[in-house]
């Protein structure tokens, strides 16, 4: 095949550079500059605030992060693009109902989604370099120090909620994000205009007041980030408000207006798999180490550790009701190796009335 020797009209590209995004199945997608400064401003005084808990590769790369360009010297534009992970909200407040049963955040599931959006990506980058040539880019899927919401915000592919997610009003949030820097001076997208209006439900139902402020997450308390990110013991005040939340939580999604606009997915590595998403907490809380690895290759769930799972079931199943399961399932790593499990075990115990 003959290298094309000269690049398209910049619009006829972006147009042509859409079409390919949806035909590898991107739901999603637009074209943004490279300039951050309202974003950088705003993250600057987050990190300041120490908002961002043990996460220190967050405030690492400095301004980097805001900065495209610098990060990845001749990026001129953005392409980004969203793929929707959408699941069934009735069954995700039915778990949430039942507190024996164990909620994992929607989008861990079912496999990782940072290899196949890695994958589609790279396959519209080489698509793009058989239409035009050699071009100088790089992809990103949650890999690198990349202010993705603020960048697909101006692509035009949702607003920044109060809740800090990305909302699309004709599809909610319940999609993940993966960009394209790029070093093609192509015409870029109408910034998304913002749609939340007075509502404030995302900051009412947050089980542990994470969200402190329109726009504004603490996450020293946010469910997400205790229960994934966090390496030590969960404040015991926090404990209690964690419920049957094992990895992640998507209250602030589940509660959203907009989420009634959701498109379901039914993208094979989505499905739930290991029955993750009808478990028990006594079911899960047996698993081995072994067990564990097995059932957990290829699953975001893989990132949190056993020793960290192990704990976030045992403050789930001190808030569970009690039960002879729940009480069995707890002794049954009364003495593990772990002093992070033995002290939740314990506590679980006690919440139930029963002595480690």
């Amino acid at each position: 095949m003959n290298t094309p020797s000269r690049r398209p009209d910049p619009d006829a590209l972006a147009a042509r550079i859409r079409r390919l995004a949806h035909e590898l199945g991107f739901q999603r997608v637009g074209i943004a500059g490279v300039e951050l400064g309202e974003d950088e401003a705003h993250l600057r005084d987050w990190l300041a605030q120490g908002l961002y808990g043990s996460m220190e590769w967050m405030a690492r790369h400095g301004e980097k992060r805001s900065r495209p360009a610098e990060l990845i010297p001749g990026t001129v534009r953005v392409i980004s693009v969203g793929l929707d992970y959408g699941q069934d909200e009735d069954e995700a407040w039915r778990t949430l109902d039942e507190p024996a049963r164990a909620y994992v955040a929607r989008y861990a599931l079912g496999r990782d989604y940072h290899k196949l959006m890695r994958n589609r990506l790279q396959k519209l980058a080489e698509r793009i370099a058989a239409e035009i040539g050699p071009f100088g880019h790089r992809v990103f899927v949650d890999s690198a120090p990349v202010l993705e919401r603020a960048l697909a915000r101006n692509a035009g592919l949702g607003w920044i909620g109060k809740n800090t997610c990305l909302i699309d009003r004709n599809g909610g949030s319940w999609f993940f994000l993966g960009e394209i820097f790029v070093d093609i001076p192509l015409p870029v997208d109408a910034p998304a205009s913002a749609h939340c209006g007075t509502c404030t439900r995302c900051i009412e139902v947050c089980p542990t007041g994470a969200i402190t402020a329109p726009y504004r997450l603490d996450a020293r308390r946010c469910i997400s980030y205790l229960t994934i990110e966090h390496a030590g013991p969960i404040a015991e005040e926090l404990r209690p408000l964690i419920g049957n939340r094992i990895f992640g939580c998507d209250d602030c999604q589940l509660v959203c207006p907009w989420n009634k606009f959701a498109r379901r997915t039914d993208e094979p590595d989505f499905r739930a798999r290991n029955g993750l998403d009808k478990a028990t907490l006594a079911e899960l809380f047996a698993w081995s180490e072994e067990e564990f690895l097995r059932r957990t290759e290829g699953s975001a769930i893989r990132r949190t550790g056993y020793e960290r799972w192990l704990r976030n079931l045992a403050v789930a199943l001190g808030n569970a009701p009690t039960t002879p399961d729940t009480i069995a399932a707890l002794r049954t790593r009364a003495d593990h190796p772990s002093p992070l499990v033995r002290e939740h075990v314990a506590w679980a115990l006690r919440r139930h009335g029963v002595a480690a």
